[in-house]
Parts: structure tokens; sequence; C-alpha cells
């Protein structure tokens, strides 16, 4: 069984002990337990529900396990003959969780 859930405006394919890695999560803390409701898709065997948007009542529960930050990424603009280039770079952060359990 797997669910097709909505965090922070990314789709994930959320399976019982799964860790995902989504996209910052401030207001949670390592060890908390999260309730995600906007599951888009529900799986079980051969039975499958599409919502429109959502399928009413069902979450996906989830367990923060940590926070922390991506590989650097490199951004680089050049414009020839003109001696203009600017060279930037970050590390996104993320949030890793673990799905505990679909309910529906």
């Amino acid at each position: 069984m797997y669910a097709i859930v909505d965090i922070k405006g990314f789709q994930f394919r959320a399976e019982e002990n799964a860790i995902l890695r989504v996209p910052l999560l401030n207001t949670a803390e390592p060890g908390q337990s999260l309730e995600f409701d906007r599951v888009l898709m529900l799986r079980e065997d051969a039975q499958i529900r599409v919502g429109q948007p959502v399928v009413e009542g069902a979450t996906v529960l989830a367990e923060v396990i940590e926070h922390g930050k991506g590989k650097k990424k490199v951004i680089y603009h050049q414009k020839r003959r003109k001696g203009y280039r600017v060279k930037k770079g970050y590390r996104e952060q993320y949030t890793d969780i673990k799905v505990t359990g679909i309910r529906f």
C-alpha cells in the first residue's frame, strides 16, 4: 500500500517505513510526529482511490528524523566580452521524515 501525498507543494510517494527527504519543515522538531492530510492518491492492493483534489479521510502519519542541508549548488552567470561574471552558491535545507502509517 502506498499514497501520493502533497507536502509543501511537492508530491511524494509515501510507503510505510519509507524515509522521505522533504523541504524544510520549520515547525517540526526531531522526534515529533506529523500528520499530512493532503493525500492525492491512495493504492491498496488492486484498489486505487484518486482524490478530487484529495482523498477524503486519508492521512499519512510520519515522524521527523532530522533537519539538514544538501550538497552545495553553484550558479554561475557570464556575459561574453563584457567582463561580467557572477558565481553564487547555496545549500538547500531539508527535513528527513519516516512514514509510520497510512490511515483512510
